[in-house]
């Protein structure tokens, strides 16, 4: 059993940057990949950035060149960094881990961008 826990959300005004992060307890080694997801109201969840043990990453286009996803292979934990914040990234951000084939979730932090 993997526990995911989310920090580093908050409010701040477009232009803006927020750094996340991801402690994973549980595993009993490495994670093979690990990612951030986000769901704004009324939309469905959608991935923002993955990356695997080996330290491939992918993002997906619309944060492309903003957000940069990293992770710590000795600890299982996340980062975002999310640069030149939009109004449009407002959304819950979730913590993803892929381990010996189940998908596990934190709870989820709150980034709001103000115009």
């Amino acid at each position: 059993q993997v526990q995911l826990v989310e920090s580093g959300g908050g409010s701040v005004q477009a232009g803006g940057s927020l750094r996340l992060s991801c402690a994973a307890s549980g595993a009993t080694g490495s994670i093979s990949r690990m990612g951030w997801y986000r769901q704004a109201p009324g939309n469905q969840r959608e991935m923002v950035a993955r990356i695997t043990s080996g330290g491939s990453a992918y993002h997906a286009d619309s944060i492309q060149g903003r957000f940069t996803i990293s992770r710590d292979g000795a600890t299982n934990a996340v980062y975002l960094q999310m640069n030149a914040l939009k109004p449009e990234d407002t959304a819950v951000y979730y913590c993803n881990a892929l381990y010996t084939g189940q998908n596990y979730w934190g709870r989820g932090t709150q980034v709001t961008v103000s115009s």
